[in-house]
């Protein structure tokens, strides 16, 4: 064999056959699919967690301040029977006190709803007059209140509140009064206690169903002017 026939054949059999070519770009195109859905899964996972990171924050601040307003409950002497607690599928309604410094305390209607699938929050100015008070509760249940309202959670689709009473917890949709005994009854148990029929509720517990959250978030609170 002539020395330029081995030159060839060398040279041959150091490169690569166009079959040879195609199966490394097949297995190439393979390995990147397998390394795209891959890198794919993982951004929409790390997607997911944000969402349900973001619902938890924001819950928590809603929780936060639901439970301020129920430790600051206005109580019956100051109310002098009047309602201070209403409860109803996707609402509640409550009269809080407000403390300002060097200055007598006041009450406020407060108004939790869930609209359009957004928690808001919405705050009457603070009273002492009872009668701007009766005003003001009943433009809050009737939807006639015309105060800003806050959005403190989006993505909300329902809400439900019961109320501790009487050693369990209980769904009640009419509003919640406790009358001021007066002074004669006052005396009356002090000479001979008789136990209520009903006692009033001392804790509230809240329930809401968020997007990007499975389970039904609950949180419970103590009303602190009972």
């Amino acid at each position: 064999m002539s020395r330029r026939g081995q030159y060839g054949k060398r040279q041959r059999q150091g490169g690569f056959t166009l079959i040879e070519l195609l199966v490394a770009i097949s297995i190439l195109a393979i390995v990147a699919v397998l390394g795209y859905r891959g890198l794919d899964s993982i951004v929409r996972a790390r997607e997911a967690l944000t969402l349900q990171l973001e619902s938890a924050r924001g819950m928590q601040l809603a929780f936060a301040q639901m439970q301020s307003d129920c430790e600051h409950l206005a109580t019956p002497g100051l109310l002098q029977g009047r309602p201070y607690l209403l409860s109803a599928p996707d609402r509640l309604t409550l009269v809080r006190s407000v403390y300002n410094e060097n200055d007598a305390a006041r009450m406020q209607v407060v108004t939790y709803r869930i609209v359009e699938r957004m928690l808001t929050r919405r705050e009457s100015n603070g009273t002492r007059d009872l009668v701007q008070l009766d005003v003001m509760w009943q433009a809050a249940i009737s939807n006639a209140d015309t105060s800003p309202s806050v959005t403190l959670q989006s993505g909300v689709s329902a809400m439900q509140i019961m109320t501790w009473e009487n050693n369990g917890w209980r769904q009640n949709t009419q509003p919640l009064a406790q009358a001021v005994p007066t002074q004669q009854q006052q005396q009356q148990q002090q000479l001979a206690p008789v136990a209520p029929p009903s006692l009033a509720p001392t804790g509230l517990q809240v329930q809401l169903q968020v997007d990007n959250v499975a389970a039904v978030m609950t949180k419970s609170f103590l009303l602190g002017g009972m």
